[in-house]
């Protein structure tokens, strides 16, 4: 009778969420690609120079729907296909010029109208519901992450080539930023490169793939800066930012530091969310109009350590 109880809790969720899913499709991904096509595009985007079939199996698309978005996204100019190498069967999928722009345009659109519907919310409550859904997300992927070895280890020669292009690429796609992150991403990745000491940088891997980054300056004695934190959105939900997180911490305070801070900017809500989980605080605000051409809000996050672990 409990399990029941649990069964339809849980389809009446779902009864509510589907609504909520149904009023998004309708409202963001009909303007003019359907929910299934921008997740298409959205899929190409990330996983550049993947298969069709490694996108449909992804998204659980039927082949022969599969086939027909791949026929029509290059009929109109969308993608373009390149046989594979190791495989002549195979042939890569990526978004042109024109996909590009497409998939920006889709990411805009969608940022404004989730605006909307969450601009009545509270923060507080908006915490409890990113929360929420972190949890949910959690849960539901248990099966996949015992199915993904994850694992953190420093750096090697060319990987901090791959978290230069990780930044570019992702800011660029979801946020818009420009050349001017990209250049103060690598610059001060140059820098650690010259001398490190007093810090580490790490790399995120999932069954041999990088997926993300974390890294640890030294800025005073005492004191040290969180920077390059970043996950590969394929990878989210296996709980790596959280790995990434401990793994720094623990590291300042084998130093001996005593204080950690870091630099954000107020969009990246899911980072922020996270932030304060370890107990960062907010201590300082500026404006930056430097990388995407508008306002941007940067925050400083600082937190006090302590001994326990």
């Amino acid at each position: 009778m409990e399990k029941l109880q649990y069964v339809e809790k849980i389809r009446s969720f779902n009864r509510y969420y589907a609504n909520v899913l149904g009023k998004i499709d309708q409202e963001i991904y009909n303007k003019p690609f359907p929910l299934t096509e921008a997740r298409v595009i959205t899929e190409i985007n990330f996983r550049n120079g993947c298969t069709a079939t490694e996108v449909r199996e992804n998204l659980g698309i039927d082949r022969g729907q599969m086939s027909r978005i791949v026929q029509k996204f290059e009929e109109e100019k969308i993608i373009s296909k390149k046989q594979a190498s190791d495989d002549k069967r195979q042939y890569l999928l990526y978004l042109t010029d024109n996909g590009k722009e497409i998939f920006n345009d889709l990411v805009e659109n969608a940022n404004r109208e989730v605006g909307k519907m969450i601009q009545e919310i509270t923060n507080r409550d908006l915490t409890k519901l990113i929360s929420s859904m972190e949890t949910i997300e959690s849960i539901f992927t248990k099966v996949h992450s015992s199915q993904s070895e994850v694992s953190i280890r420093t750096f090697q020669p060319g990987d901090v080539g791959f978290v230069a292009h990780l930044h570019g690429t992702l800011y660029e796609n979801t946020y818009k930023f420009g050349r001017m992150f990209e250049y103060y991403v690598m610059k001060g990745l140059t820098e650690f490169m010259f001398n490190s000491d007093g810090g580490e940088l790490w790399v995120a891997e999932v069954n041999g793939k990088m997926a993300g980054s974390i890294a640890i300056t030294k800025s005073t004695e005492h004191v040290a800066q969180l920077r390059w934190f970043i996950l590969d959105e394929s990878y989210h939900g296996l709980g790596i930012g959280k790995k990434l997180m401990e793994t720094a911490i623990d590291f300042c305070k084998e130093q001996g530091y005593k204080h950690v801070f870091l630099w954000t900017v107020s969009v990246l809500g899911a980072a922020r969310h996270l932030y304060h989980k370890y107990n960062f605080g907010l201590t300082e605000e500026k404006q930056n109009y430097e990388w995407t051409g508008s306002k941007l809000v940067e925050e400083r996050w600082d937190l006090e350590l302590t001994d326990e672990k």
